[in-house]
């Protein structure tokens, strides 16, 4: 397969060089936005800033010029794969509108509600974007428990390719699918994408509870009650249920919130420190998407009048307005109730 790669961070290069590695004899090209980072990709055989310590395989091309040289190359191909942040997604999108093969994102969130939009505007989700600004485009996703450099080093991991398209699926399942990376399809768009956006969220709480050691009890009460988060949010959005067990929710709540290579974990490792979150965010050199797409997700379920208390509190720590051990009494002095979803 002939598969263009946009954007080359941590993400993308490593999805890049897998693709690369694949038996199937993939040809790769790396599209980058900064014209001197490819070069130096190029030259130095790897991303340094990204993904330092991981060699880029000789075949893997890397790229980046005008737009035009990038939409020539579009019908060559066989598959796009964007791998922006969700803030870049909606340009990338538009550009892209006629593309005339399968496209997958990989980044997972929710869009930021422009200044200035109506009180009752929400974030969208890839997909909603996608609905947007390229109707007629055959796109999907790409999401599940995955981390870039263990992804990149060819350690075992598994994905979940989601689409309404079966042509989409089976495109990301053909080009990624190899003896250290499992591809697994899913008609269920909307509930992979918001796993893969709240878990983030999550993953900060999370953080925080180990922060300010609270214990392994406490740990697992927020994975567990996080799960019951992500699944009433995405019933109410027309997910199905059982999703919500599979990679791109209970798998990549439980990699997020837990393994320590996660930025948005370590926000809240970082908070419980006693950090500013300008300081925690500095400190990375990525993005943590959970610290961006947090109050949307939480004004998107005010919206639905879904409940959902560990993301309120996620929000009132990030905007200042509880501290961190506020946030764990506010969550630990609510009334008793079943547990249900």
């Amino acid at each position: 397969m002939k598969i263009i790669v946009i954007g080359a961070g941590a993400w993308g290069t490593a999805l890049a060089v897998s693709a690369v590695r694949n038996p199937a004899g993939n040809q790769v090209v790396l599209w980058a936005r900064d014209g001197a980072q490819a070069q130096a990709m190029a030259a130095q055989r790897e991303n340094a800033r990204y993904l330092p310590g991981i060699p880029l395989p000789r075949e893997l091309a890397v790229r980046s010029g005008q737009v035009q040289e990038l939409l020539e190359a579009v019908p060559q191909a066989d598959l796009l794969v964007i791998a922006t942040p969700v803030a870049g997604l909606r340009a990338t999108l538009a550009l892209l509108h006629d593309a005339p093969v399968p496209v997958g994102w990989l980044c997972k969130g929710f869009e930021a509600v422009p200044e200035g939009a109506p009180a009752g505007a929400t974030g969208l989700m890839p997909h909603e974007i996608q609905r947007q600004v390229a109707p007629r485009l055959l796109a999907g996703a790409l999401s599940g428990p995955s981390f870039a450099q263990e992804v990149a080093r060819g350690q075992p991991t598994a994905l979940v390719a989601a689409s309404r398209h079966p042509r989409v699926v089976q495109a990301l399942v053909d080009a990624f699918h190899g003896p250290t990376l499992r591809v697994y399809g899913n008609d269920d768009l909307v509930g992979v994408e918001v796993g893969g956006a709240v878990k983030n969220v999550l993953a900060i709480a999370t953080g925080l509870a180990d922060g300010l050691n609270l214990g392994l009890n406490a740990r697992a009460a927020l994975i567990t009650r996080g799960l019951t988060e992500i699944s009433r949010l995405g019933l109410a959005l027309g997910a199905r249920a059982e999703t919500f067990m599979g990679l791109s929710g209970l798998g990549d709540l439980v990699l997020t919130a837990t393994g320590d290579l996660s930025r948005n974990r370590q926000v809240g490792l970082l908070l419980a420190q006693g950090k500013s979150l300008q300081d925690a965010v500095q400190s990375l050199g990525h993005v943590a998407e959970g610290v961006y797409s947090a109050r949307t997700v939480a004004r998107r379920a005010r919206h639905l009048g879904v409940d959902m208390p560990i993301t309120d509190c996620v929000v009132g720590l990030l905007d200042g307005q509880l501290k961190p051990v506020e946030a764990v009494a506010a969550l630990m002095g609510r009334d008793p109730k079943g547990e249900i979803l």
